[in-house]
């Protein structure tokens, strides 16, 4: 692990991290994420959702996650238990590539400590080269909260050789995403992406 990494340092990442940078014992706040949704602003509709808690409320989420179930899976815990439960592996269908612009709404908790400055960090790459970051700051939150985080992704506009380059090789479009508190990192998370679906 790199000890004391800074937003700095974050920022000037090139290539996704070889492995994770911060242990799971860093989240001293207990953050624990609880649902995830992925929507095309422009159309409304939901690509993607998950509730990690409970059955999805309404029939248009649980229809979507029922009739997509390989949208998104972890890598095996055989292979690596840490891995498995901090990447995500996306496999969209290639219209999302024609997407101009996402929104994710996160739901997420935190322990007996508040939260000050919370900030995300994510930075996209395709073949080892950056593409695209994005840098999100919550803000506070106080101790015991459940808390619901929207953020907003103008996406890269792709020319149709760039778009079919990433169809054409699943998983070579990777992210970091580094969550920091008050400036201190205190988690870091990949995620793979496909758009072949």
């Amino acid at each position: 692990y790199v000890m004391g990494l800074t937003v700095e340092d974050v920022l000037a990442h090139t290539k996704p991290t070889e492995g994770f940078v911060v242990p799971l014992s860093a989240n001293v706040y207990n953050i624990v994420f609880h649902s995830f949704k992925i929507r095309d602003m422009a159309t409304n509709k939901t690509l993607f959702a998950v509730d990690g808690d409970s059955a999805p409320e309404d029939g248009e989420n649980q229809s979507q996650v029922a009739s997509h179930p390989s949208v998104a899976s972890h890598p095996s815990a055989d292979l690596d238990p840490e891995a498995a439960v901090r990447t995500i592996r996306y496999n969209f269908s290639r219209d999302f590539l024609t997407c101009k612009t996402i929104g994710t709404q996160l739901v997420f908790s935190v322990g007996d400590q508040a939260v000050p400055n919370f900030r995300m960090i994510e930075r996209h790459y395709f073949k080892n080269k950056l593409i695209k970051s994005f840098d999100f700051s919550f803000g506070f939150c106080i101790p015991g909260s459940t808390n619901s985080w929207e953020a907003i992704y103008d996406l890269p506009e792709l020319s149709v050789e760039e778009e079919a380059d990433i169809a054409a090789n699943p998983f070579a479009t990777q992210s970091d995403s580094f969550y920091f508190v008050d400036g201190q990192l205190v988690m870091h998370n990949k995620a793979e992406y496909a758009y072949n679906a």
